[in-house]
């Protein structure tokens, strides 16, 4: 399902178009179909169609008749759009994905499911990311009715709607693959091993889900913590197996140039703030023997701030779906590109200014580090790290902020240390 209107469309995009390519990899017996509402962008559904394999079906959107109830979340504003399932009565089952799924294995045996069939990963109510439906127009308009008329709806979406219209699911069989080709009647649960919520493997760092086929991975985390995004690894170690899931499909074609612009831009900076040294400095220093102390003060702050926008710029620039080991690589030379032009221009000292960088370096490869024994360790260990990095932080923005009781003449040996003079050697004597 693929609808517009929240900040991470075009990462869902990228998602969906990978889930999309890695079902296609493993040859699944059944047709992709994308439901998508009629603003997604026409090039969005033509690469849909063509290139991805899936057949796109172009739906209205269905209003939310929840969304003025308290704490709602408007990003599931439109996920009642998941209803238009049931009216795919062409097909005799459907099973519905979100598009933060992470297939491990083939699943055409959820198609021998009932009429619901759900998992769930909390004990009391089952997940919406992945469920198998017999589609109906009685059905569809039903929940249609139910909607018109405020059916109790927990959390003003679709998962909240289904569990209100499918309440007794928790007491139903559990789903098992019948021994030959026929279809069960009726609602099931099914196996946690179709739904495997990644929290349950941060505890742990592996698997350990005895019931049912470890087959599908689902991340119902905080947003900005889909797997997708650059900076969900290492601080999430499965981030990196949703993007080598990625490179072996989809690829990154469409982040390259602007990646490649960024580091020709990166490069270009940190050789101009070295051959502009002097004249960076003397942009920023007064010659004047004594500096008032409004000057200092307004020049540590200016230090302050350059070096924070140094390393907080480039976390922004970096297209957010690249891959993690590519965007950290650029965004610690991007930190080290703005950070030279503070350096440079205020003669701070190198180690103290790159002080953060390596320490964020630091935290990942402690998060990167693959033998933990489980994530206790893990978040023990990345405490104690931290804990021993903050006084080497304070002590180099102590540094940093005292670096400004500088002379003309320090400015002056420092500036003639990057750019020395050329004498005539002595004659050498007979």
């Amino acid at each position: 399902m693929m609808y517009m209107g929240t900040p991470r469309d075009y990462e869902y995009y990228v998602a969906l178009r990978v889930m999309m390519r890695s079902l296609m990899k493993l040859k699944v017996e059944a047709d992709l179909v994308v439901i998508a509402s009629t603003d997604v962008p026409l090039r969005w559904v033509q690469a849909l169609e063509q290139e991805d394999g899936a057949k796109v079906v172009r739906v209205k959107n269905m209003n939310n008749p929840y969304k003025n109830q308290d704490h709602f979340d408007m990003r599931f504003k439109l996920t009642l759009n998941k209803l238009y399932a049931w009216s795919l009565v062409d097909y005799d089952r459907v099973i519905m994905l979100d598009s933060d799924n992470l297939f491990l294995q083939k699943t055409d045996e959820l198609f021998q499911c009932g009429q619901f069939c759900a998992v769930f990963i909390n004990p009391c109510i089952f997940h919406t990311g992945l469920f198998v439906l017999q589609p109906s127009m009685e059905v569809f308009r039903s929940m249609l009715h139910e909607l018109a008329i405020g059916r109790e709806n927990r959390d003003g979406a679709d998962q909240g709607f289904l569990a209100s219209y499918f309440p007794d699911l928790l007491d139903q069989p559990m789903f098992h693959q019948p021994p030959n080709a026929t279809k069960l009647d009726g609602n099931y649960r099914l196996p946690l091993g179709y739904q495997m919520d990644a929290s349950y493997y941060y505890l742990k760092l592996r698997w350990t889900i005895p019931c049912g086929p470890n087959s599908v991975i689902t991340f119902p985390s905080a947003p900005w913590l889909k797997p997708w995004y650059w900076w969900s690894w290492p601080v999430l170690p499965l981030g990196l197996s949703w993007h080598r899931q990625r490179l072996q499909t989809l690829g990154y074609n469409a982040e390259m140039p602007v990646v490649l612009m960024q580091w020709i831009v990166y490069l270009g900076v940190i050789a101009m703030a070295r051959l502009a040294r002097s004249n960076l400095s003397k942009l920023c220093y007064r010659r004047v023997e004594k500096s008032s102390s409004s000057i200092q003060t307004g020049l540590k702050l200016l230090t302050l701030w350059s070096i924070v926008a140094a390393y907080v710029l480039p976390f922004f620039l970096i297209p957010r779906t690249v891959h993690p080991l590519l965007g950290w690589t650029l965004y610690l030379v991007g930190s080290f590109a703005l950070s030279s032009i503070a350096m440079n221009a205020f003669l701070l000292p190198m180690l103290a200014v790159l002080t953060p960088g390596l320490g964020i370096l630091g935290a990942l490869l402690v998060m990167a580090f693959p033998w933990y024994p489980d994530g206790v360790v893990r978040a023990l260990v990345v405490f104690a790290y931290a804990f021993c990095c903050a006084p080497i932080a304070w002590t180099s923005l102590v540094k940093i902020m005292t670096c400004h009781q500088v002379s003309p003449e320090k400015e002056t040996k420092a500036a003639a240390s990057w750019f020395p003079q050329l004498t005539p050697c002595p004659e050498q004597e007979v």
